[in-house]
């Protein structure tokens, strides 16, 4: 329905500014999970987080998350997309809202075309965390938004990811309790990371709960025991509905 209703909007409003909405592109009215990143990361209008340094986003859809991180202070951003329309529809909200001279928008598989010199103080990937079988086959570029085949890229976004911070950089990662933890820490085992749980926000979606964390991915440290890998349960907050 996000892709196909005729009612599809243009533009929305969310947290108190207007963005711009290209067909294609994963559509934040449509779900809370946007609004939710946004409260995760501190975004929230009038209450925003200072913030300094660079900061990559990973799959940027609209661009909501990279544009506010500009607005909350952030001096070099970078939103990637594999979604060459989300790339498109990131740069004009840069732009929208007075961001574009620090906000780049870039198309990209994960890190395949990032300048390999290029090291961000902050990593941080809104997660397409349900799991669909490894031969799943992608009936367009939009379903790539919501489900990832074998968990592929989650993979590489474990294994790869540390490697774009700066030192004392952090990468983190959106997940939900509608993706598979099971296989998350099964992927962070096999890739040598530990998975800590920052902060967790239970959000009502039409007559389920889901939970949406904010996980900090990092090498494992020396000596740490097996099960360090392996996601701490965040205390639940509790139930806010969203709009």
């Amino acid at each position: 329905m996000a892709r196909t209703d005729r009612d599809r909007p243009r533009c929305f409003t969310m947290r108190g500014r207007e963005w711009d909405l290209l067909p294609d592109v994963f559509a934040p009215p449509y779900s809370p999970s946007t609004d939710a990143a946004m409260e995760l990361l501190g975004f929230m209008e009038g209450t925003q987080v200072p913030r300094q340094g660079s900061f990559l986003e990973i799959g940027c859809g609209t661009g909501i998350i990279a544009v506010s991180a500009a607005l909350a202070g952030c001096d070099r951003v970078l939103a990637t997309d594999i979604n060459p329309h989300a790339v498109d529809n990131a740069a004009r909200n840069a732009l929208r809202h007075g961001v574009g001279d620090r906000v780049r928008a870039l198309h990209s598989d994960l890190f395949d075309a990032i300048d390999p010199a290029q090291r961000f103080d902050t990593v941080y990937w809104h997660s397409n965390f349900v799991l669909a079988p490894a031969d799943h086959h992608y009936e367009s570029i939009h379903d790539r938004a919501y489900v990832d085949a074998g968990y592929a890229a989650h993979r590489r976004y474990l294994r790869d990811a540390p490697r774009w911070t700066t030192a004392g950089g952090s990468v983190l990662l959106h997940f939900s309790n509608r993706g598979d933890l099971a296989r998350l820490r099964d992927l962070a085992d096999e890739t040598g990371r530990e998975l800590d749980v920052l902060r967790s926000l239970r959000v009502r979606e039409g007559d389920d709960v889901v939970e949406h964390m904010l996980i900090k991915v990092s090498a494992v440290r020396a000596g740490s025991e097996a099960d360090g890998a392996r996601p701490r349960p965040a205390v639940a907050p509790p139930v806010r509905t969203s709009g």
